[in-house]
């Protein structure tokens, strides 16, 4: 490559692909308000409408009043910005093996996806307490599986809907769970056997069940595991620039990228959180 021939659509796109390969939530948040972002501190208004009352109609004696739509506005900030930048000597550009920029860029994009992985599984803060289950000792594949079933139950008293629903929990948990019969023997399971893709492990009750280095070290040996639904997160993000310069300091071009982008917990209602213990 040179940067007399780097064409920045074509290696954004390779950056945005290793990027959504390796980002874990891609497919559990929604992107419904994502639109043009051109520079850090942009905003994307979020318009939400409240409950609509149902009240008893009585033919020929009922008055019909319309109520008034209340509306609350939410504010997603694109304030998060993070970039790489590397170089590719003129000497290695002729001596390494083909797909040096390719690699690097593969790289750019894991890196990338990680960060934003950690920046959107920090706002498990936010849930409802109602919807926190507390603390839950998993020490075996069965307590793993009540765990699953306690999630269950919680989503279904706070009236999350059944549809994609998921569940992302930490390494040590799904290794359990993939040693548990009632787990390895769930019909599901194997109905995702050609789609376990982006820390994708399965699929019971009632979730797609997901592991991610990034759910956090709550305290001591206490980790989250969490469950809900994509409306529950959106996240606006973009790759805004991607450009090769000749370096000033060496013989070399010089490849960088900038990535904005923001998350917001939008539906606080629907996510249920655990602490999940080892001991």
């Amino acid at each position: 490559m040179s940067v007399a021939t780097f064409v920045p659509e074509i290696w954004t796109g390779k950056l945005l692909t290793a990027f959504d390969k390796k980002l874990v939530y891609a497919d559990l948040i929604n992107r419904d308000y994502e639109g043009e972002i051109s520079a850090a501190g942009d905003t994307v208004r979020i318009n939400s409408v409240g409950d609509v009352a149902i009240a008893e109609y009585v033919p020929g004696t009922t008055e019909v009043d319309p109520e008034t739509l209340d509306t609350a506005d939410q504010t997603l900030v694109v304030d998060q910005a993070h970039y790489f930048a590397f170089e590719v000597d003129d000497v290695d550009k002729r001596q390494a093996k083909a797909g040096l920029v390719a690699e690097a860029t593969r790289r750019a994009g894991h890196n990338l996806a990680d960060i934003v992985d950690q920046f959107i599984v920090d706002l498990y803060t936010g849930v409802d307490a109602d919807n926190d289950i507390g603390g839950l000792a998993i020490t075996d594949g069965d307590t793993a599986y009540s765990m699953l079933l306690a999630m269950r139950t919680a989503c279904n008293e706070a009236d999350i809907p059944d549809d994609g629903r998921w569940a992302v929990l930490p390494a040590w948990i799904t290794g359990l769970l993939l040693d548990n019969s009632k787990f390895v023997a769930n019909p599901a399971l194997a109905q995702t056997g050609g789609n376990l893709l982006n820390g994708k492990i399965g699929r019971a009750a009632g979730f797609d069940i997901y592991e991610s280095n990034n759910n956090p070290l709550i305290t001591g040996d206490d980790y989250l595991a969490w469950a809900g639904i994509k409306p529950a997160i959106t996240m606006a993000q973009q790759i805004n620039e991607v450009e090769a310069y000749r370096s000033h300091k060496h013989f070399a071009d010089v490849v960088r990228g900038l990535l904005l982008y923001g998350a917001k917990l939008i539906r606080p209602d629907a996510i249920v959180t655990v602490t999940a213990s080892q001991t």
